[in-house]
């Protein structure tokens, strides 16, 4: 039976549990639990939290106590609402904004997400008289993990430290949808990576759009990161999602002790813009994907020394990633190549984010600026986003 912590008790003996007490890292699950309801008491539980736009993310299920009056998360199935089913954590990953198009995203990495859990008498229509509430804060950064602004050079990023002396196994982290994301760089220091997020558009005096990219700015980025202190080099590793992804291979291809890239829902082969790489310029596949034919000619001379991993969507509706990767797998096996893997989940969608993530299948594209359908299935999501965390050994496995 879950020990005692509540951060807030309203009203009569009702107890709102939560383990471990205290702060929690977001891509960690929690035991939630409420004590001091009557044998068989149906309920309606609420989770709520606001962004750093103010903007509101709701979600709920409906439960039933068991005859000792406690009702436990972690064996109590939801009986409907956001969820149904044995989802402990699904109040996290079912959170939905109460406006459409907009999904949640960690704008400030050093402060924490505060989640309000409420427990309502009954179940319908609308839940009734608040029973107990608590409210759980979601961390992003563990205590003694660094934040560094880097300006170098050209390179605009964010560098992240794990605790202590070091050296550390070094990542760069990339998403191709402009500005600079923390969100999952910090998660990966959290892990023990010395961890760069690094933006290539749409960042401070980087340029606007995302237009004529030159492979000179990533190899600066690699330099930087293979050459710094805390950095256990010179291999380092590159995680990326989306149009991020091709940038990896690229530098795969064409730079050294690169040794570890992770795709996530990437393209094989160099989309919408021109990439220069020394004399050489990639130019950038058109998108129209009815039209589109994967052939080796368009999947990058991946190097020997390098380790891959695909992770992917199934039902991701931005692109064909499934096909992209089984188009890289079956040419790297034809090749004689062993030096990937492929983790592939039915009804996933496109964005594959650290466990317990909201999911969302419709966006406002940051890039396009119109509404793009990203895919996938709510439970078959979360399951996915905490299955492909499986990228830490990875990681771990081949930076050490």
């Amino acid at each position: 039976e879950p020990s005692l912590f509540c951060s807030t008790v309203i009203s009569m003996a009702v107890t709102v549990i939560v383990e471990p007490a205290g702060r929690s890292s977001w891509d960690e699950p929690v035991r939630i639990a409420v004590r001091g309801l009557a044998p068989g008491q149906p309920v309606t539980l609420r989770a709520s939290l606001r962004d750093e736009k103010g903007a509101l993310f709701r979600s709920h299920a409906r439960y039933q106590a068991d005859v000792r009056g406690l009702l436990d998360l972690a064996r109590a199935p939801a009986l409907g609402g956001s969820f149904t089913g044995l989802e402990p954590m699904g109040l996290f990953w079912a959170l939905e904004s109460e406006k459409p198009l907009v999904r949640l995203m960690k704008r400030d990495v050093e402060t924490p997400f505060a989640v309000e859990l409420e427990v309502l008498e009954g179940h319908e229509p609308e839940a009734g008289r608040l029973l107990g509430r608590a409210v759980l804060e979601r961390d992003f950064l563990r205590p003694g993990v660094r934040r560094v602004p880097v300006r170098e050079g050209r390179v605009r990023a964010t560098l992240f430290l794990p605790p202590g002396d070091g050296p550390f196994p070094g990542l760069i982290d990339m998403f191709g949808d402009g500005g600079l994301n923390e969100s999952r760089a910090s998660h990966l220091a959290c892990r023990g990576f010395a961890t760069l997020a690094l933006p290539f558009f749409g960042y401070e005096d980087l340029p606007p759009i995302m237009k004529d990219l030159n492979l000179d700015y990533f190899e600066e980025a690699a330099k930087f990161v293979q050459s710094h202190p805390k950095v256990k080099g010179p291999n380092i590793g590159v995680i990326d999602s989306g149009k991020g992804a091709e940038l990896a291979f690229s530098m795969a291809s064409f730079l050294p002790n690169i040794a570890a890239v992770v795709s996530i829902n990437g393209c094989i082969s160099n989309t919408t813009t021109a990439l220069t790489c020394g004399r050489l310029i990639l130019p950038g596949l058109p998108f129209n994907l009815d039209k589109i034919s994967a052939m080796d000619s368009g999947v990058y001379d991946i190097k020997e020394a390098a380790h891959f991993l695909f992770v992917v969507g199934e039902d991701d509706r931005h692109w064909k990633s499934s096909v992209y990767a089984d188009t890289a797998v079956k040419h790297l096996t034809e090749h004689g190549k062993t030096n990937f893997t492929l983790l592939s989940y039915p009804n996933a969608g496109h964005r594959i984010d650290p466990p317990y993530s909201p999911f969302f299948s419709v966006c406002l594209h940051p890039v396009l600026g119109v509404p793009v359908l990203g895919g996938g299935q709510l439970k078959a999501h979360a399951v996915a986003q905490m299955e492909s965390w499986k990228i830490l050994a990875f990681l771990h496995l081949h930076l050490g």
